[in-house]
Parts: structure tokens; C-alpha cells; sequence
């Protein structure tokens, strides 16, 4: 009985030594499962650190996401596309630079300003800029001449002095009166000097309203301008005055002496001059108003009557009360005038245009 009982005891305790052996291995085993669901998480963290951080899983990503998208397809087609025919079209066309297109833009502006008709403002601001010039010309001249008015003064009086009695001299009853004198000589002289200048800032003035063919003309007329306004100068210094002074000088005898003062002698002479080197300028005028069409030679031949009464009337105020200065006026301006009308016939517009309609004429003969 014993040992049945012994053996039953050591029985149990090998059954519960398997169960505790069979207890450690359920532990292990669980220990074992905790640990791979511990690295499972781990390595799922890393793949998805991997897919976050910029590279080749991203651009996959990308890829792959722009393989389902067929408007991402269309897009990566065009600009693979442009790419392709970006470097054909720098090739076939040269890039223009910018400073050509700003150039060809500023061009561009400034034949729309000169196509632009001028406002009344704009004419009188290019009036005013003109006028500026021709004072600006005027006082460099005088400048200039001012060195000399002694000597010009003597050149003016010359006439005078050729016909006046021994005992008549000039005389000046005011103090400042010889000194404005040689100024108001410094000033005219210097206006002839610059007068080609002058008289080119004037015909600039009237360019707006020209052809551009009539443009080319300015500067030649600014010259000729210039040298009829010297010429008539000329005519009244050398022709008008030694008749003018010798009437004048006639009317002395012992009784009455003659005794010019500088200023009226200077402002009867300067009158002169100027007024002779003024319609001197008539050739010039028609020539201009044939040009642009205010003005034609038939027009002037049914006004000769009238015109021969206004030059008779303009001799009288510009020249003393005497017939031979009248009339040393007047012939002048009758010749010029008949001048002006072949000028007119000449040069002016109606005469263009058939000239015009005559080539056109030839050319369609030839054609034909």
C-alpha cells in the first residue's frame, strides 16, 4: 500500500512539474507572439518614414499617381511637347533684343506725334520756342557787332555825309542819345548777321503744314530768305539813299543849316533798310503760296490793278514825302511782283498736278 501510495505521489508531481513545464512554454510562446506584433509596428514606421522623406519612393508615389490621372498624362504630354519645339523655334527665329524693340516702339510714337495735327496750345508753345531762338541769335550777334559800332555807324551815315555841306554836322541834343545809338546799330547789325538762322527758324515754324517733300526745302529757302533780305538792303543803301539825302540836302543855303540828330537819322535809315530788305522777300512769299495752294498766278494777274495801288500807298509811309523815294520804292516792288507771278505759275500746285497727271499719262502708255 505504501508503495502504490509513493508511486501515486511521484505520479503527481511529475504531472505537475509537465504543467508547470507546460505553463513556461505558453509563456515563452506568448512572449515570443508580443515581440513579432512589437516589430511588426516598428517596421510599418519605418516604411512609412521611408514614403514620407523626398526621393525615389515619392517620385514613384507621384508617378504612380499621375499614371491614374489622365489630365496629369495630357499635361506631362504638352509640356514634353514644348519642350521638344522649344529649342526648334530659338533655333529658326533669333530672339530680338530689347533695346531694338524699344527703339522700333519710340519710332513708332514719334510717327504718330508727327501724323498727330498740332492743338493751338502746341502752336503757340512751338512759337514761343522759335521766337526764343531768334532772340538768343539776335543777342549773340549783337554781342558780336558791338565791338564794331563805331565803324558801322560810320559805314550808315556815309550817304548822308557824301551830300551834306561842310559846316552841317550831326549833332545829339540828349546825353545817353549817342551811346542807344550804337546799341540800336549793335542789335540791327546783328540781326542780318544771324538772319540765315532766323529766317530758318521761321520756315521750321511753318514746316508742320508743308508736304514732306516741301520739307526737304527749308533749309535752301532759310539761305535764299536771307540773301533777298541782304539784297534789298543793298538796293536801298546803294540806290535809294544817295537820291533821298541829295533832295534832302537841296533845301540848304545860308538860312537854313542842316543839322541831323543821331537818333532820327538812325531810325529814317534802319526804316529804310529793312523795309527794302522786307519786299524784297515777295518772290519768296509767292513761291510759298503757290506751294501750298493759297495763292495761284491767275490770281495775281486780275489783282495787279489793286496791287499796283497798294505799293504806291506802302512808298509813301515807308519813304519821306518826296516822288523820286516813292518811286525808288515802288519800281521794286512792281518788278518783284511780276516776278512773283511767274513764280507762282511756276511752282505752284496746279502746275504740279498736271505735271502729275502727265506722268501718269506716260505710264499708262507705256503699260499699255
Amino acid at each position: 500500500m505504501s508503495d502504490e501510495l509513493k508511486r501515486d505521489g511521484q505520479t503527481g508531481d511529475s504531472e505537475e512539474h509537465e504543467t508547470a513545464a507546460n505553463g513556461e512554454t505558453g509563456t515563452s510562446t506568448a512572449d515570443a507572439g508580443q515581440g513579432d506584433t512589437n516589430e511588426q509596428p516598428a517596421a510599418e514606421q519605418q516604411d512609412t518614414a521611408a514614403d514620407s522623406t523626398p526621393g525615389d519612393g515619392t517620385d514613384a508615389d507621384t508617378g504612380d499617381a499621375a499614371a491614374d490621372d489622365p489630365s496629369a498624362e495630357s499635361a506631362d504630354d504638352n509640356n514634353k511637347a514644348g519642350a521638344e519645339n522649344a529649342p526648334a523655334l530659338s533655333e529658326s527665329v533669333p530672339p530680338v533684343p530689347a533695346v531694338n524693340r524699344v527703339t522700333e516702339a519710340a519710332a513708332d510714337e514719334e510717327e504718330d506725334e508727327d501724323e498727330r495735327p498740332m492743338t493751338l496750345l502746341e502752336h503757340l508753345d512751338e512759337l514761343r520756342f522759335r521766337l526764343v531762338r531768334c532772340c538768343i541769335a539776335v543777342g549773340i550777334g549783337f554781342l558780336a557787332c558791338y565791338g564794331f559800332a563805331e565803324q558801322l555807324f560810320g559805314y550808315l551815315v556815309a550817304p548822308l555825309l557824301a551830300v551834306m555841306p561842310e559846316t552841317s554836322t550831326l549833332i545829339f541834343t540828349e546825353l545817353p542819345e549817342a551811346f542807344f545809338t550804337y546799341l540800336k546799330i549793335s542789335i540791327v547789325a546783328g540781326m542780318f548777321l544771324t538772319s540765315p538762322y532766323i529766317f530758318y527758324q521761321i520756315w521750321a515754324f511753318i514746316a508742320p503744314g508743308l508736304y514732306d517733300e516741301e520739307k526737304k526745302y527749308i533749309i535752301p529757302m532759310a539761305g535764299v530768305s536771307a540773301l533777298f533780305f541782304a539784297s534789298g538792303a543793298c538796293f536801298g543803301y546803294f540806290i535809294v539813299f544817295p537820291f533821298a539825302f541829295d533832295f534832302f540836302m537841296s533845301f540848304n543855303n545860308e538860312t537854313i543849316q542842316a543839322m541831323p540828330k543821331l537818333g532820327e537819322y538812325l531810325g529814317f535809315s534802319l526804316k529804310l533798310l529793312i523795309a527794302f530788305g522786307l519786299i524784297f522777300e515777295m518772290p519768296l512769299f509767292a513761291f510759298f503760296g503757290a506751294r501750298i495752294g493759297i495763292l495761284t498766278a491767275a490770281a495775281m494777274r486780275k489783282a495787279r490793278k489793286v496791287a499796283v495801288l497798294c505799293f504806291f500807298i506802302v512808298a509813301a509811309i515807308l519813304t519821306p514825302p518826296d516822288v523820286i523815294s516813292q518811286l525808288l520804292m515802288a519800281g521794286p516792288l512792281l518788278l518783284l511782283y511780276e516776278v512773283s507771278i511767274y513764280v507762282a505759275q511756276i511752282f505752284g500746285r496746279s502746275a504740279k498736278a498736271g505735271g502729275q497727271d502727265e506722268d501718269e499719262n506716260d505710264e499708262q502708255e507705256e503699260t499699255a
